[in-house]
Protein backbone atom coordinates (compact mmCIF):
# COMPACT_ATOMS: atom_id res chain seq x y z
CA UNK A 1 0.00 0.00 0.00
CA UNK A 2 2.92 2.01 0.19
CA UNK A 3 3.92 4.86 3.27
CA UNK A 4 1.05 5.93 5.37
CA UNK A 5 -0.29 9.01 4.52
CA UNK A 6 0.43 12.06 6.96
CA UNK A 7 -2.86 13.81 8.21
CA UNK A 8 -3.55 17.67 7.31
CA UNK A 9 -3.85 19.96 10.48
CA UNK A 10 -7.69 20.09 9.24
CA UNK A 11 -7.97 16.17 9.24
CA UNK A 12 -6.19 16.07 12.60
CA UNK A 13 -8.82 18.10 14.01
CA UNK A 14 -11.71 15.42 12.14
CA UNK A 15 -9.37 12.69 13.61
CA UNK A 16 -9.91 14.12 17.22
CA UNK A 17 -13.64 14.72 17.16
CA UNK A 18 -13.57 11.29 15.67
CA UNK A 19 -11.86 9.82 18.87
CA UNK A 20 -14.31 12.22 21.01
CA UNK A 21 -17.08 10.32 19.34
CA UNK A 22 -15.66 6.55 20.04
CA UNK A 23 -15.26 7.73 24.25
CA UNK A 24 -18.44 9.17 24.38
CA UNK A 25 -20.13 5.81 23.17
CA UNK A 26 -21.77 3.21 26.00
CA UNK A 27 -19.43 1.30 25.25
CA UNK A 28 -16.40 2.62 26.44
CA UNK A 29 -17.86 4.72 28.83
CA UNK A 30 -18.49 1.48 30.42
CA UNK A 31 -15.20 -0.02 30.61
CA UNK A 32 -14.18 3.38 31.40
CA UNK A 33 -16.42 3.40 34.57
CA UNK A 34 -15.33 -0.03 35.28
CA UNK A 35 -11.26 0.34 34.82
CA UNK A 36 -11.87 3.96 36.77
CA UNK A 37 -9.62 5.24 34.00
CA UNK A 38 -10.28 8.86 33.43
CA UNK A 39 -11.91 9.84 29.82
CA UNK A 40 -9.16 12.68 29.84
CA UNK A 41 -6.15 10.80 29.78
CA UNK A 42 -7.58 8.37 27.79
CA UNK A 43 -8.29 10.79 25.47
CA UNK A 44 -4.62 11.83 25.80
CA UNK A 45 -3.62 8.19 24.59
CA UNK A 46 -5.41 8.11 21.98
CA UNK A 47 -4.77 11.89 19.95
CA UNK A 48 -1.03 10.20 20.42
CA UNK A 49 -1.44 6.85 19.22
CA UNK A 50 -2.48 8.85 15.61
CA UNK A 51 0.41 6.91 13.75
CA UNK A 52 -1.35 3.85 15.13
CA UNK A 53 -4.56 3.92 14.41
CA UNK A 54 -4.54 6.51 11.29
CA UNK A 55 -3.03 3.66 9.12
CA UNK A 56 -6.55 1.09 9.94
CA UNK A 57 -8.17 3.81 7.43
CA UNK A 58 -5.10 4.22 4.88
CA UNK A 59 -7.20 3.25 1.50
CA UNK A 60 -10.48 5.17 2.76
CA UNK A 61 -7.94 8.36 3.40
CA UNK A 62 -6.07 8.33 0.64
CA UNK A 63 -9.24 8.36 -1.68
CA UNK A 64 -10.89 11.19 0.16
CA UNK A 65 -7.55 12.59 -0.09
CA UNK A 66 -7.55 12.03 -3.71
CA UNK A 67 -11.10 13.53 -4.32
CA UNK A 68 -10.10 16.68 -2.30
CA UNK A 69 -6.90 17.72 -4.03
CA UNK A 70 -9.00 16.74 -7.68
CA UNK A 71 -11.50 19.96 -5.99
CA UNK A 72 -9.25 21.74 -5.15
CA UNK A 73 -6.85 21.20 -8.19
CA UNK A 74 -9.36 22.99 -10.92
CA UNK A 75 -8.12 26.28 -9.44
CA UNK A 76 -5.00 25.97 -10.71
CA UNK A 77 -6.25 24.32 -14.25
CA UNK A 78 -6.12 25.95 -18.01
CA UNK A 79 -9.26 27.99 -17.28
CA UNK A 80 -7.55 29.74 -13.98
CA UNK A 81 -6.40 33.36 -14.14
CA UNK A 82 -2.86 33.43 -13.83
CA UNK A 83 -1.63 35.19 -10.10
CA UNK A 84 0.52 37.54 -12.40
CA UNK A 85 -3.11 39.21 -13.73
CA UNK A 86 -4.56 38.87 -17.45
CA UNK A 87 -3.08 40.82 -20.54
CA UNK A 88 -0.32 42.23 -21.02
CA UNK A 89 1.22 41.76 -16.94
CA UNK A 90 2.25 38.23 -18.12
CA UNK A 91 4.66 40.20 -20.35
CA UNK A 92 8.80 39.89 -19.05
CA UNK A 93 9.47 43.71 -18.24
CA UNK A 94 5.43 44.75 -16.78
CA UNK A 95 6.77 45.05 -13.57
CA UNK A 96 8.98 47.73 -14.54
CA UNK A 97 6.34 49.69 -16.81
CA UNK A 98 3.77 49.49 -13.78
CA UNK A 99 6.52 51.15 -11.54
CA UNK A 100 7.05 53.68 -13.85
CA UNK A 101 3.13 54.37 -14.39
CA UNK A 102 3.11 55.06 -10.62
CA UNK A 103 6.14 56.85 -10.12
CA UNK A 104 6.23 59.02 -13.23
CA UNK A 105 3.73 61.21 -12.57
CA UNK A 106 5.11 61.94 -8.68
CA UNK A 107 8.32 62.54 -9.96
CA UNK A 108 7.14 65.12 -12.58
CA UNK A 109 4.58 66.58 -10.09
CA UNK A 110 7.62 67.10 -7.58
CA UNK A 111 9.44 68.52 -10.59
CA UNK A 112 6.97 71.05 -11.78
CA UNK A 113 6.49 72.35 -7.90
CA UNK A 114 10.05 72.75 -8.00
CA UNK A 115 10.72 74.69 -10.70
CA UNK A 116 7.49 76.89 -11.08
CA UNK A 117 8.85 77.60 -7.08
CA UNK A 118 12.10 78.83 -8.16
CA UNK A 119 11.09 80.83 -11.39
CA UNK A 120 8.27 82.70 -9.53
CA UNK A 121 10.49 83.34 -7.07
CA UNK A 122 13.69 84.71 -8.94
CA UNK A 123 10.43 86.92 -10.75
CA UNK A 124 9.75 88.73 -7.82
CA UNK A 125 12.65 88.94 -6.79
CA UNK A 126 13.61 90.94 -10.41
CA UNK A 127 16.83 88.49 -10.82
CA UNK A 128 17.84 86.71 -13.87
CA UNK A 129 14.80 87.15 -15.58
CA UNK A 130 15.87 85.17 -18.37
CA UNK A 131 16.74 81.88 -16.31
CA UNK A 132 13.35 82.45 -14.22
CA UNK A 133 12.06 82.45 -17.57
CA UNK A 134 12.87 79.06 -18.54
CA UNK A 135 12.47 77.96 -15.00
CA UNK A 136 8.39 78.48 -15.11
CA UNK A 137 8.14 77.01 -18.74
CA UNK A 138 10.10 73.96 -17.71
CA UNK A 139 8.03 73.84 -14.54
CA UNK A 140 4.74 73.82 -16.44
CA UNK A 141 5.87 71.35 -18.94
CA UNK A 142 6.15 68.68 -15.86
CA UNK A 143 2.98 69.66 -14.81
CA UNK A 144 1.61 69.04 -17.96
CA UNK A 145 3.68 65.70 -18.15
CA UNK A 146 2.50 64.65 -14.54
CA UNK A 147 -1.14 65.26 -15.20
CA UNK A 148 -1.29 63.16 -18.77
CA UNK A 149 0.81 60.66 -17.47
CA UNK A 150 -1.48 60.46 -14.15
CA UNK A 151 -4.47 60.25 -16.13
CA UNK A 152 -2.76 57.31 -18.70
CA UNK A 153 -2.16 55.56 -15.13
CA UNK A 154 -5.42 55.83 -13.98
CA UNK A 155 -7.24 54.24 -17.33
CA UNK A 156 -5.14 51.48 -16.87
CA UNK A 157 -5.78 50.20 -13.57
CA UNK A 158 -9.61 50.40 -14.57
CA UNK A 159 -8.94 49.00 -17.97
CA UNK A 160 -6.68 46.03 -15.97
CA UNK A 161 -9.29 46.16 -13.46
CA UNK A 162 -12.14 45.65 -15.62
CA UNK A 163 -10.32 42.93 -17.49
CA UNK A 164 -9.55 40.95 -14.51
CA UNK A 165 -13.20 40.91 -13.74
CA UNK A 166 -14.59 39.72 -16.74
CA UNK A 167 -11.78 37.02 -16.69
CA UNK A 168 -13.01 35.65 -13.13
CA UNK A 169 -16.46 36.12 -14.39
CA UNK A 170 -15.93 33.58 -17.20
CA UNK A 171 -13.42 31.06 -15.09
CA UNK A 172 -16.28 30.67 -12.00
CA UNK A 173 -18.29 28.16 -14.20
CA UNK A 174 -15.16 25.83 -13.83
CA UNK A 175 -14.05 27.06 -10.08
CA UNK A 176 -17.76 25.96 -8.69
CA UNK A 177 -17.79 22.41 -7.66
CA UNK A 178 -20.09 20.01 -10.08
CA UNK A 179 -23.02 18.87 -8.29
CA UNK A 180 -21.46 15.18 -8.01
CA UNK A 181 -17.84 15.90 -6.61
CA UNK A 182 -19.63 17.56 -3.75
CA UNK A 183 -21.69 14.71 -2.28
CA UNK A 184 -18.55 12.18 -3.49
CA UNK A 185 -16.40 14.10 -1.13
CA UNK A 186 -18.71 14.24 1.52
CA UNK A 187 -19.42 10.50 1.41
CA UNK A 188 -15.68 9.69 1.21
CA UNK A 189 -15.07 11.82 4.38
CA UNK A 190 -17.69 9.93 5.81
CA UNK A 191 -16.20 6.73 5.00
CA UNK A 192 -13.22 7.30 6.20
CA UNK A 193 -14.17 8.49 9.61
CA UNK A 194 -16.49 5.33 9.45
CA UNK A 195 -13.59 3.24 9.30
CA UNK A 196 -11.09 5.49 11.74
CA UNK A 197 -13.41 4.87 14.40
CA UNK A 198 -14.01 1.08 13.87
CA UNK A 199 -10.94 -0.43 12.81
CA UNK A 200 -8.25 2.17 14.15
CA UNK A 201 -9.47 4.27 17.39
CA UNK A 202 -12.07 1.94 18.60
CA UNK A 203 -9.67 -1.50 18.86
CA UNK A 204 -6.71 0.82 20.52
CA UNK A 205 -8.92 1.94 23.35
CA UNK A 206 -10.46 -1.33 23.58
CA UNK A 207 -6.80 -2.70 24.40
CA UNK A 208 -6.01 0.59 26.71
CA UNK A 209 -9.25 -0.43 28.52
CA UNK A 210 -7.89 -4.09 29.01
CA UNK A 211 -4.54 -3.62 30.02
CA UNK A 212 -5.64 -0.76 32.68
CA UNK A 213 -8.69 -3.06 34.03
CA UNK A 214 -6.40 -4.49 36.50
CA UNK A 215 -5.47 -7.86 38.35
CA UNK A 216 -8.76 -7.26 40.77
CA UNK A 217 -12.36 -7.33 38.64
CA UNK A 218 -14.08 -4.48 40.15
CA UNK A 219 -11.41 -2.31 41.57
CA UNK A 220 -8.54 -0.15 40.33
CA UNK A 221 -6.04 -1.20 42.76
CA UNK A 222 -3.94 -2.92 40.23
CA UNK A 223 -4.47 -0.79 36.74
CA UNK A 224 -2.13 -0.61 33.83
CA UNK A 225 0.81 2.19 34.93
CA UNK A 226 0.55 3.85 31.84
CA UNK A 227 -2.72 5.75 33.68
CA UNK A 228 -1.87 5.46 37.50
CA UNK A 229 1.63 6.05 39.43
CA UNK A 230 3.80 3.00 40.47
CA UNK A 231 2.37 1.47 43.56
CA UNK A 232 5.19 0.18 46.22
CA UNK A 233 2.38 -2.27 47.31
CA UNK A 234 2.95 -5.64 45.52
CA UNK A 235 3.50 -9.26 47.31
CA UNK A 236 7.28 -8.48 46.76
CA UNK A 237 7.97 -5.62 48.75
CA UNK A 238 7.83 -5.66 52.79
CA UNK A 239 8.71 -2.79 55.29
CA UNK A 240 11.58 -3.30 57.79
CA UNK A 241 11.22 -6.57 60.86
CA UNK A 242 11.97 -5.40 64.40
CA UNK A 243 11.99 -9.49 65.49
CA UNK A 244 14.79 -8.89 68.74
CA UNK A 245 17.99 -7.49 69.43
CA UNK A 246 20.88 -9.23 68.68
CA UNK A 247 23.69 -10.31 71.33
CA UNK A 248 26.45 -7.24 71.12
CA UNK A 249 29.38 -8.11 69.33
CA UNK A 250 32.87 -9.24 71.24
CA UNK A 251 34.67 -5.91 71.60
CA UNK A 252 38.33 -6.77 70.59
CA UNK A 253 41.16 -6.91 73.37
CA UNK A 254 42.65 -3.78 74.26
CA UNK A 255 45.87 -2.67 76.17
CA UNK A 256 45.47 -3.81 80.02
CA UNK A 257 42.04 -5.64 79.01
CA UNK A 258 42.32 -9.88 79.20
Amino acid sequence: MGRPSRLGDEDRSDYASALDEVIASPEIRRLLERSGVPGDRLRVRGLAALGRTAPAAEAEYRRYAALRLRARGGRGGAGASPLSGPGDQERPGAGVLAVLGVLTPVLAAVAAATFLLLGYGLRLADALPALAGTLVGVGRLSLLVAAVTALISVVAVYRTAARQSAADAAAAPGLSPSPSLSPALADAREAWLVALRDRGIRPFLLQELAGAAGSVPGTGEGRDSRFSSPAFAGPDFSGPRFEGSAPPAPRPPGPGRP
